[in-house]
């Protein structure tokens, strides 16, 4: 997600924010509710998106079958959060979803570079919400933060991995994903 532009400091319930997304008080904004908390996201800049396209055509490739891959969709998780995660793989019976938003996911992925501090705030919502996989793409330092085994609102498993390294899902151990797939660099970064 990109950088959280604005945030109430009134909390509300998911109840009570759905009310408020069909009464169309953020129509034009992009907002999304993490423990209580509306947050206004910025536009995409380059390196952003570029993560995003980069890191979904990777989790297309290995989707387990049943499954797909939601870009910046929202997960109901608890009774005060409806993140959108950049990705998330979620069942693929989009007829589940007429009547509300997916309550779970196999695994959530966080694009960030200037929401890496609001993206690392979302693990609690993410732990809280039963994520057992949860990782960021850390375009700051070109690191891969994973995140596994939430209890209470915890993760207590992080991982940092970086450029060489490879990762493999829980939900496909069979499978093997390069870090570098995961994080664009850009020309003058390059080696």
């Amino acid at each position: 997600m990109a950088l959280p532009e604005t945030r109430t400091d009134r909390r509300t319930t998911r109840e009570a924010y759905e009310r408020m997304v069909e009464a169309g008080a953020f129509v034009g904004r992009r907002v999304e509710l993490v423990r209580g908390i509306v947050y206004e996201m910025a536009p995409q800049d380059s390196l952003h998106a570029a993560g995003l396209r980069r890191a979904r055509w990777v989790l297309e490739e290995i989707c387990p079958e049943g499954h797909q891959v939601d870009i910046q969709m929202p997960l109901d998780l608890d009774l005060d959060s409806v993140p959108e995660p950049d990705l998330a793989i979620v069942r693929s019976d989009v007829l589940d979803y007429v009547e509300g938003h997916p309550t779970s996911a196999l695994l959530v992925v966080e694009i960030a570079d200037s929401s890496l501090q609001h993206d690392r705030q979302k693990a609690e919502a993410y732990a809280l919400g039963g994520i057992e996989d949860f990782w960021i793409a850390n375009l700051v330092r070109g690191v891969l933060e994973v995140y596994r085994e939430p209890v209470n609102g915890v993760y207590r498993t992080r991982m940092v991995l970086r450029r060489g390294e490879r990762i493999s899902p829980l939900a496909r151990p069979d499978v093997s994903i390069a870090v570098d797939d995961l994080l664009p660099q850009r020309p003058s970064a390059a080696v």
